[in-house]
C-alpha cells in the first residue's frame, strides 16, 4: 500500500472522518443495484446489508446511494480566481467556493485542472498556477476542504514556458496527473479551421479575419518549434516523477500510437471514433467530457460522447467545465446497452476514473472502501444530489 491508497492520509485528520448506517432502497453497487443498509464506521464501509434495512439506520427511502464521484479533469478552479478577463480573486477565497460547488455536485474526489504554459487564447492568469498551487495546499491544511484534492496539470505542449513551469511546479507541489495538450490550429480538437472561425467570431474575440490569420499562423509555428521536443521532455518528467499522464483531443490512429509510446494511460476527449476505439482497444481509459452528454453533442463539433458509449468504448466521464453535469451525464448514458445499466453508468464517474489514477481506496460501495457516498433523488428522471459523505462524514 503506498501513501496514496492509505485510508485518508495526507487529506483528513483523524477526527474529520464520520461513522454512520445509510438505507436504501436502490444502493448502486459495482455491477447492480440492491436495497439494503450500508455502515460506515471510522470512514470505512465495515458491512453491506443486502435486502436489510437496519433499524439504527438513517433510511434514504426510494432516494439512490452511490459512491462519491471522482472527477480527474475540471478546470472550474480557475474561473473562480478570474471570473472577468483581468479580475482575479482571493485565491484562499476562491478554492473554498471551488469547493463547495465541487461537493454539492457529488465529487468527494476532485482533480483540480491548473494549465501550465502561456496559452495566447486566453486572457492570463499571471502568477495564478502558483498562487492557485499555494491556495489549494493552505485551504486542504486547515482540513475544512470538502472534497478530496489532487492536482491535474494541464500542460499546453507549444507554448514557451511550458517546460520552465512544469519543473517549478512539479518542484513545489504534489501532481497526481498530467496531461498532454495541443490547440494548434488544424490539428487535434481544431483539426477544422473553418469551425474554429466561426468559435472566435462567435465569441466576439474582435479579432479580424486578418488578425486571425496571423494569430493561427503563430500558433503553427509555435507547433513547428516545440511540440516535438517539448512533448519528449514532459513525458519524461512525468515518468521520472510517477505521475499518471493523459493524452489530449487524439484523432488518429497514430496519435494513439504516439501516447502508447509515451506512457499514457488515460485518453482525454478522443475526438474521433477511430481514436477512441483504438484508445479503448489499447487498455487506455477513454475519458469524454459529460456536457458533450448532456448537451447531446460535443461544443467543438467533435465525435459525441454518447456515440462512443454505444460503441462501447467509453470509460470513464469527466465534468470539464460544468461540475454538475458529472451526475447528469452518468445518468445520461444509464439507458444505453452497452454501458451496463445504471451500475455501469456510475461506473464512468466513480469506480473507472479512481482505477486509471492508481487509487484502489474509494470508487465503490463495497467493504473495506472508503466512505464516500452521496444521496440522489430523482425528479422527473433528473439526478438532484442531495447529500454528500466523505469519510463518513457528512459534507454537503
Amino acid at each position: 500500500m503506498n501513501a496514496h491508497d492509505a485510508p485518508f492520509a495526507g487529506e483528513t485528520a483523524p477526527e474529520t472522518v464520520g461513522s454512520i448506517a445509510i438505507a436504501a432502497r436502490r444502493i448502486v453497487l459495482a455491477d447492480r443495484v440492491v436495497p439494503g443498509t450500508v455502515v460506515v464506521e471510522n470512514g470505512a464501509i465495515v458491512a453491506i446489508e443486502e435486502d436489510r434495512i437496519l433499524a439504527e439506520a438513517v433510511d434514504f427511502g426510494d432516494d439512490l446511494l452511490i459512491p462519491g464521484l471522482v472527477e480527474l479533469h475540471t478546470d472550474h478552479i480557475e474561473p473562480h480566481y478570474s471570473p472577468r478577463p483581468k479580475v482575479f480573486w482571493n485565491p484562499f477565497s476562491a478554492v473554498f467556493a471551488y469547493d463547495a460547488q465541487i461537493a454539492g455536485a457529488g465529487i468527494t474526489t476532485v482533480f483540480d485542472s491548473l494549465r501550465a504554459g502561456t496559452d495566447g487564447d486566453r486572457h492570463s492568469l499571471g502568477a495564478g498556477l502558483f498562487l492557485l498551487g499555494e491556495a489549494v495546499d493552505r485551504a486542504k491544511a486547515t482540513g475544512m476542504l470538502r472534497a478530496d484534492h489532487h492536482t491535474h496539470l494541464r500542460c499546453e505542449i507549444c507554448s514557451v514556458d511550458v517546460i520552465e513551469q512544469t519543473r517549478e511546479y512539479l518542484d513545489r507541489f504534489d501532481v497526481r496527473l498530467m496531461s498532454l495538450m495541443d490547440h494548434t490550429p488544424g490539428q487535434r480538437q481544431f483539426r477544422d479551421e473553418a469551425k474554429l472561425r466561426d468559435y472566435y467570431r462567435g465569441k466576439s474575440s474582435g479579432k479580424s479575419e486578418a488578425d486571425l490569420d496571423a494569430f493561427f499562423e503563430h500558433r503553427k509555428d509555435l507547433h513547428r518549434r516545440y511540440a516535438a521536443d517539448y512533448r519528449r521532455i514532459l513525458v519524461d518528467l512525468g515518468h521520472e516523477r510517477g505521475i499518471a499522464l493523459a493524452s489530449h483531443d487524439d484523432t488518429t490512429a497514430d496519435h494513439v500510437v504516439e501516447s502508447l509510446e509515451h506512457g499514457v494511460s488515460v485518453a482525454e476527449f478522443p475526438t474521433t471514433v477511430e481514436a477512441a476505439a483504438a484508445s479503448h482497444a489499447a487498455g487506455l481509459s477513454v475519458l469524454m467530457g459529460a456536457p458533450n452528454v448532456v448537451r447531446g453533442g460535443s461544443h467543438s463539433g467533435n465525435v459525441s460522447a454518447i456515440e462512443l458509449a454505444e460503441a462501447g468504448v467509453l470509460d470513464i466521464l469527466s465534468s470539464d467545465y460544468v461540475p454538475v453535469s458529472l451526475i447528469e451525464g452518468a445518468f445520461g448514458i444509464a439507458g444505453v446497452a452497452a454501458v451496463g445499466g445504471l451500475a455501469g453508468a456510475i461506473r464512468t464517474v466513480t469506480k473507472n476514473p479512481a482505477e486509471a489514477t492508481g487509487f484502489t481506496d474509494r470508487g465503490e460501495i463495497a467493504v473495506a472502501k472508503r466512505g464516500d457516498l452521496v444521496r440522489v433523488a430523482e425528479f422527473e428522471g433528473h439526478p438532484v444530489v442531495r447529500e454528500v459523505y466523505r469519510v463518513g462524514r457528512r459534507v454537503s
